[in-house]
């Protein structure tokens, strides 16, 4: 059962931008978020001469399209590492990791944590971020659970929920489970109104349309307005250029984050189905992004300005 909690948050010099050490009322560990440009200024301070654990975020070159027809992987890079001087560790990276522009390091306030305690660290939030798939690992290994005794995980672990309960305040949300909405049980039940705007559009490139909406039942990155989540029973694929017509229909199963930038990824109850296309006429305005219509209007509309008028 969830608890309420109290955070004390510490800007040093002003600038939460630049350095956030975080704390919890009766706990051992400290947090310290810093970023990149910023961590020079800052390698000084206590916290990272000792040992701990240590998480870079960043983006790559493929995150940074925002567009809906680049289908890039909209998710951040993380890597994760621990080390006894965090921040001898950290300037390492600075030089042989170019993606990350922030470092969030965890160490314990009465230097309680050694080097059994952070591998152990490591290796859960390894576990925990590769299972969840919200985030690109730039970890290479895939490491075995270390050693310990029976008092020492269980303190250790208490350790890890405590960082884990902390990440999404500073917009880390990697290593919490997806909630998938489900779709498909609600929509069995629910009355549809002829006018609701039930379906969602997307735009897709051939390669993405086979590969992801006809092979896996799926697609993302989505930006979905969160006032549509509880509407949206159905997606639809236009097909650019030069196809230029919304040719398939999905019923959706379930909506899931992805990533931790408000995007979604849609599940599929069945593959989708080809319908009479809904073809690009001149004058009409073809999707860049995604738009809503009514199902019904699929097999009404005759070109795109029906489709979404």
């Amino acid at each position: 059962m969830d608890k309420p909690y109290t955070i004390k948050l510490f800007v040093p010099d002003g600038n939460p931008d630049r350095c956030k050490i975080l704390n919890k009322m009766n706990w051992t560990g400290t947090g310290l978020e810093v970023s990149r440009d910023a961590f020079s200024t800052f390698n000084g301070r206590e916290e990272f001469q000792q040992a701990g654990v240590y998480i870079l975020y960043g983006v790559t070159d493929s995150d940074e399209s925002t567009s809906e027809l680049e289908e890039s992987d909209d998710r951040p890079t993380v890597y994760i590492g621990q080390a006894d001087v965090v921040g001898e560790r950290l300037k390492s990276h600075l030089e042989n990791k170019d993606f990350w522009d922030r470092a969030i390091i965890f160490v314990s306030s009465n230097k309680g944590l050694n080097r059994a305690h952070i591998t152990w660290l490591e290796w859960s939030l390894i576990k925990t971020a590769a299972a969840y798939k919200r985030c690109k690992l730039d970890n290479s290994q895939n490491p075995k659970e270390p050693r310990l005794i029976e008092s020492e995980k269980a303190d250790t672990t208490e350790f890890l929920n405590e960082i884990l309960s902390i990440l999404p305040l500073i917009d880390v949300r990697v290593f919490q489970e997806p909630q998938k909405i489900e779709v498909y049980k609600k929509s069995q039940t629910a009355s549809v109104r002829s006018t609701t705007k039930d379906t969602i559009v997307i735009p897709a490139w051939e390669d993405g349309f086979q590969e992801t909406f006809l092979e896996q039942n799926c697609w993302y990155a989505i930006r979905i307005s969160g006032g549509k989540l509880g509407e949206i029973k159905y997606i639809a694929a236009y097909r650019v250029s030069p196809i230029s017509a919304v040719t398939h229909v999905a019923e959706i199963e379930s909506i899931e984050p992805y990533g931790d930038k408000g995007k979604y990824k849609v599940n599929f109850v069945a593959p989708a189905r080809e319908i009479d296309p809904v073809r690009y006429e001149v004058g009409d305005s073809a999707p860049q992004n995604i738009r809503y219509t009514n199902y019904n209007r699929l097999f009404s509309a005759k070109n795109l300005t029906e489709l979404f008028d």
